[in-house]
């Protein structure tokens, strides 16, 4: 059964702090049905869909149109946060933001959605420079199911997550509808429904790609390649394409957030921009491996956690992973001011401790260094106060993240 208290989410409360504190306009960047209108919609006092035809023609007739359909020319009006959602589908909404913030934004707040980054599909216009932030937003996790309140630091106070939700979070993923419905029945045709929309419909509406069929069948190879390298001339040659035409429909996959790519970790960047980055999905439920899901569970839980952090303003986070040329690897490493922070070794259920976390910390200087056993049981105990490597539960690490 759902927990159905838990409808608030952790970006209701950043939004908010962000609409009181900043004259800047919000773009809300994400997943498909990973929440952002629900949310939004919260948060708005007006509401205008591109999908609506005729929310579409009031925005095409332009800012004024839109500020005399909002009654915002008249001193009485009180128009409070207007909402553009999927505003990226139109291509002329850079400079329709622009023109909208630069004339009225004394006048009101703006929120503007999109499934894809908003900044992917630019057609030319002018700099929106100053004039927004962006966030981007993630599935539930084990530290946003827990509080829903902004983190006071970077790291947060563990807590223990109910053995129901912690469940439902492995089974059915962290996309609120099948986390909150808890029904193997609905989350089937969920995801079947997401793909489908995802592999198809986005793109065939916000991208030049005209082989459907093959970048679909791309999508469905790298479903069951979660957590493995990206050797772009072994697809090529199984999709018959050319390489650059699979590094391109990745990357496109990467921008409707399908999936994302990690690259490895080095002093000198260009050697991180020649080696084969690895390929995570944004959803572990459909991953059948156990293996395979933990170490994705994990990889969109510190994605989700280095990306807030930076949006936030606590710092510049980033997630690689370590490998070198003698093949020893750790699974991931979290960057803090581009110095290295903490290696994360993701592994389902086994007590020996991995040898490649103490020579990679000893190697990068980490301040910390952690196995994680995902079916250990919750610890009372901060991760972070131990600087030599050591096996920590996955339910006690994720619930300080984000």
């Amino acid at each position: 059964m759902a927990r159905m208290g838990l409808r608030s989410r952790f970006y209701h409360s950043l939004f908010l702090e962000h609409l009181g504190q900043h004259r800047q306009v919000i773009f809300v960047t994400g997943a498909r049905q990973v929440g952002k209108t629900t949310v939004c919609k919260s948060i708005g006092d007006n509401y205008l869909d591109w999908d609506n035809d005729n929310h579409r023609d009031l925005i095409i007739a332009g800012p004024e149109a839109v500020a005399q359909n909002l009654d915002l020319n008249t001193i009485s009006s009180t128009p409070g946060v207007i909402v553009f959602d999927e505003l990226h589908k139109y291509t002329r909404w850079r400079q329709f933001i622009k023109g909208f913030f630069d004339t009225y934004n004394e006048r009101c707040k703006i929120l503007v959605t999109g499934s894809s980054r908003l900044d992917t599909y630019r057609r030319g216009g002018d700099s929106l420079m100053g004039r927004y932030f962006s966030y981007r937003m993630h599935p539930f996790s084990v530290a946003e199911i827990l509080s829903q309140q902004l983190p006071t630091d970077v790291l947060r106070t563990p807590g223990a997550i109910l053995a129901d939700d912690w469940q439902a979070l492995w089974q059915y993923g962290g996309y609120p509808e099948p986390y909150l419905s808890r029904n193997v029945r609905f989350s089937r045709r969920w995801q079947n429904l997401r793909h489908t929309q995802l592999l198809r419909e986005d793109i065939r509406d916000l991208t030049r790609v005209q082989d459907l069929d093959r970048l679909s069948t791309l999508g469905k190879i790298l479903a069951g390649r979660s957590g493995t390298q990206i050797i772009y001339s072994r697809l090529a040659r199984d999709l018959r394409v050319a390489e650059n035409t699979v590094r391109n429909w990745i990357n496109v996959l990467c921008s409707l957030h399908y999936g994302f790519l990690l690259r490895p970790w080095y002093r000198n960047i260009n050697k991180s921009l020649r080696k084969e980055p690895k390929w995570y999905l944004r959803d572990w439920s459909g991953i059948e491996d156990t293996g395979s899901r933990c170490e994705t569970l994990l990889a969109c839980h510190l994605l989700k956690a280095v990306e807030g952090w930076t949006d936030l303003g606590l710092g510049h986070f980033d997630l690689f992973y370590i490998r070198d040329k003698q093949k020893r690897e750790v699974d991931f490493l979290v960057t803090r001011d581009d110095k290295p922070w903490f290696l994360v070794e993701a592994k389902y259920n086994d007590t020996h401790l991995s040898p490649n976390l103490a020579y990679f910390q000893q190697q990068l200087a980490c301040d910390h260094a952690f196995q994680v056993n995902l079916a250990g049981d919750y610890v009372e105990r901060d991760c972070f106060e131990f600087n030599q490597p050591i096996i920590v539960p996955g339910k006690t690490l994720l619930s300080q993240l984000l």
